[in-house]
């Protein structure tokens, strides 16, 4: 009766905000980079308390079982696409403004987010990091993306020194200029253009992607921090992280738009290797570019009061594929009217979960879900940027199993992640039950359908720079 009756309360809301000017529902997507749930109190972090973070997902739902991939580049573009990276192609980690070579993320051959939901009539921006295209090259690239307001963080860019510097004294690329702000703190800059934005376009519908540079090294002290020591640094960053979802937050309610607001809250994939936190009483140290679950299984929250129940701890299966079809959901925009660009079909990967978050389902429509990529195993050749896997490794799993398979193309590891969440107990050692066998070949059966060989990334190659020189020389002397 509960469920019912919030399902008519949820769909009178929505049939309400569909009837005034903004028509849609704005949405928000905070993605902080290098962060497991490990560090975060709602998740059952134990040394560190994360109040307007753990607010957010007592207001909406709480995942469990979200998998993006394992590093930055092979998440970012899977979100962007909503394809795994074997049919996008990128499957490892490939800074851009870097490693140059002409390679970037071609908004005229793959799916791009931001320009479908601008497509969809909302008015669009994005601040932080995006480091899959070069704005030296590409001056107007995210407007060609669909952004009609961007902050972004260049990256590092060879000659300029400044360009380091996505914490204090930012570098930032804006209204096709480079900036310097002396003396602030980037994420500052970063949270305060976008809530400028929230003001600015409070009576239309507007979309967000905030891929945050924190928590993501260099390692520094935020403002009012004096902390001597890494964890210590460390610990700052995930506070002040916390300190900026509250502020995102704030600027909604002042505004009078969080009603008609769904706020996305997830990370790129786990903490750096580096540093180890205490779970539910385990160390648990950072899966970063790793295939196990404090690598990919990463905290993902959705809160909109009004629209989504709340409170609730959830155990359905999301992965990075099914956001872009989520939002444009939303939208009203179904990936049917999508799969073509021109003379470019698509394939998408992903499966809108907007039924299950707005109804009383106790279930999404998903078996399964998805991670690879991870490192840098590619390198440039005359054909352009290459994988060095034919067919990368990945993991498969369904809310009790999960299935690793090689590069092979073999299951290697299979593990009941209910009894065995540090996945410590291999079941191939071995003969597996009746129910372990059948959902061994249940995961099995659903590679058969996976191409062969993974993709290249897809792109048309920018014109060759004095960079791209400079930098293979560089390589030839490290």
């Amino acid at each position: 009766m509960k469920k019912a009756l919030f399902f008519l309360i949820t769909t009178s809301l929505l049939l309400q905000a569909c009837s005034d000017k903004s028509k849609n529902p704005n949405i928000l997507f905070l993605m902080v980079d290098d962060l497991g749930k490990e560090w975060l109190s709602c998740y059952g972090a134990e040394e560190i308390q994360t109040p307007h973070i753990d607010q957010l997902a007592k207001s909406g739902i709480q995942f469990d079982n979200v998998y993006c991939m394992p590093q930055c580049t092979p998440t970012r573009t899977t979100l962007l696409t909503g394809q795994y990276p074997f049919r996008h192609g990128w499957v490892n980690h490939w800074d851009v403004p870097r490693w140059g070579g002409g390679v970037h993320f071609d908004e005229t051959l793959n799916p791009s987010l931001g320009r479908y939901m601008k497509e969809a009539g909302y008015k669009t921006a994005v601040a932080g990091k995006w480091q899959i295209n070069d704005f030296r090259v590409e001056p107007d690239v995210m407007t060609k993306h669909g952004f009609d307001e961007y902050c972004m963080w260049t990256g590092y860019e060879m000659g300029v020194d400044a360009s380091v510097n996505r914490y204090w004294d930012l570098y930032t690329y804006e209204a096709s200029e480079n900036k310097t702000y002396t003396g602030e703190f980037g994420p500052d800059i970063f949270t305060q253009f976008l809530i400028d934005f929230i003001i600015e376009n409070k009576d239309t519908s507007w979309f967000i992607y905030f891929p945050m540079v924190l928590t993501h090294g260099p390692l520094v002290n935020p403002p009012g921090e004096s902390a001597k020591s890494k964890m210590e640094k460390h610990m700052a960053m995930v506070r002040y992280t916390d300190k900026i979802t509250g502020e995102l937050i704030s600027a909604l309610e002042s505004t009078e738009q969080r009603d008609n607001t769904i706020v996305f809250w997830s990370t790129d994939n786990g903490t750096s290797q580096s540093i180890t936190g205490l779970r539910n009483g385990v160390p648990v140290r950072g899966g970063k570019a790793k295939t196990t679950e404090n690598g990919i299984c990463v905290p993902f929250i959705v809160s909109a009061p009004g629209m989504i129940e709340q409170g609730i701890v959830s155990d359905v299966l999301v992965d990075f594929t099914d956001l872009l079809p989520t939002f444009l959901d939303f939208g009203g925009v179904p990936l049917s009217s999508l799969r073509r660009q021109g003379s470019v079909d698509f394939k998408y990967d992903g499966h809108s979960f907007k039924d299950y978050l707005l109804s009383d389902a106790k279930d999404g429509d998903r078996d399964w879900i998805l991670g690879m990529g991870g490192g840098n195993n590619a390198r440039l050749t005359k054909n352009g940027m290459e994988n060095m896997y034919v067919y990368r490794d990945r993991v498969l799993r369904n809310k009790e199993f999960k299935l690793y398979i090689s590069t092979k193309k073999e299951a290697v590891k299979f593990f009941n992640l209910i009894n065995d969440p540090w996945e410590k107990n291999n079941l191939f050692d071995r003969e597996l039950s009746e129910k372990e066998e059948n959902n061994f070949q249940a995961l099995l059966s659903v590679i058969k359908d996976f191409p062969d060989k993974d993709n290249d990334p897809i792109y048309n190659p920018t014109p060759a720079q004095w960079w791209d020189t400079a930098i293979k020389e560089s390589a030839k002397k490290q």
